[in-house]
């Protein structure tokens, strides 16, 4: 087995001490010109690196925050993951991003390794919508700031997007078109958004008179594509065909496009779609897609500031805050009225 090179390795060829080793590592400032050049010219010899565990040992605090979401093959939690990885490096720290694939059994894995990790702090969307998945922080004393999902009565910040109110922008949209039969395309029914989003398309359908009964909802047990695809498929299969469709999240709504696309129903004469998102690539669909768009790079951004506030020098005056931000409809060629 290979030994890793050490502190005392370096100190040993450069000829100093291992205390001038770590000055010039990390207090540069404090070592003469020459024994600084002399020594990182042994460091790049030897490749030495500095043991990070050690450091955090030493330190009493990791330079690593976690962020734990739902789907890392969604573009939604790439820029929130995007928003967070910002503000860390602004403030010299890392962040290790990990997919729970929705599973709240795979959440409780990685939890379980952030604990041990002895890490920041996590960022997470919760994918156990008991909330059992916070105690194992909760115990530990770990840091925690929910993303995309409000924090209710959790001791922990949040950031999260009104889906209500998103939901409700894509009814009256939809309503406003003509629209009287809507189909909701939704993901798995433990995920709040989700129940968020249905409710506020029928607070919409009841502005304008309409009972639930106009909104039939197709469940798909994921938020991807190929889910999509599958309630698409369900979808041409009724007798009765609303004719709109409304989806829990953008990769839904391009599943169906897809379908409806190859079965020659024209888009938006024959069904009107609607996502929720607004992924780079709902506007780059064979139909651009309209899409109710949630600032995702802000949310990340902000809970990494939370969570940065929550562990820094004033964590003792740090409050746990709950950010709720707006969304916005984007409309494009998916669901415009068609004359």
């Amino acid at each position: 087995m290979v030994r890793m090179v050490g502190i005392k390795d370096v100190a040993r060829q450069a000829g100093v001490s291992v205390g001038t080793v770590s000055n010039v590592i990390n207090r540069p400032d404090l070592v003469s010109e020459e024994t600084r050049d002399r020594v990182q010219s042994v460091i790049k010899q030897l490749g030495y690196v500095r043991s990070e565990s050690a450091r955090q040992l030493r330190a009493g605090q990791s330079r690593i925050m976690a962020l734990l979401v739902l789907d890392m093959g969604n573009p939604f939690f790439v820029d929130v993951a995007r928003g967070a990885e910002s503000a860390a490096r602004e403030a010299g720290l890392g962040v290790m991003v990990c997919n729970s694939g929705q599973s709240p059994s795979e959440e409780a894995t990685y939890i379980s390794l952030f604990t041990e990790q002895r890490v920041r702090g996590v960022l997470l969307t919760p994918a156990d919508s008991t909330g059992a998945s916070l105690d194992l922080l909760r115990q530990q004393n770990v840091p925690f700031v929910l993303v995309d999902r409000g924090a209710g009565d959790a001791d922990g910040c949040s950031v999260s997007v009104d889906d209500t109110i998103g939901g409700a922008l894509a009814g009256r949209h939809l309503v406003a078109a003509g629209h009287r039969t809507i189909a909701y395309i939704s993901g798995p029914s433990h995920l709040q958004q989700v129940k968020d989003r249905r409710a506020g398309m029928l607070q919409a359908l009841a502005e304008a008179g309409l009972g639930p009964e106009a909104l039939l909802e197709i469940p798909a047990q994921r938020l991807d594509v190929a889910a999509g695809r599958d309630a698409a498929s369900r979808l041409l299969g009724l007798a009765q065909r609303p004719t709109a469709v409304f989806c829990a999240n953008d990769l839904l709504a391009l599943g169906v496009l897809q379908v409806v696309y190859a079965a020659g129903i024209a888009v938006p004469r024959d069904l009107a779609i609607v996502g929720y998102d607004d992924i780079e690539f709902a506007a780059a669909a064979v139909v651009p897609l309209t899409s109710v768009r949630q600032p995702a790079a802000e949310m990340g951004r902000m809970a990494a500031e939370l969570l940065l506030e929550e562990t820094g020098p004033r964590a003792a005056q740090h409050a746990h805050q709950r950010a709720v931000l707006l969304p916005e409809l984007v409309v494009r060629g998916s669901s415009l009225p068609v004359r």
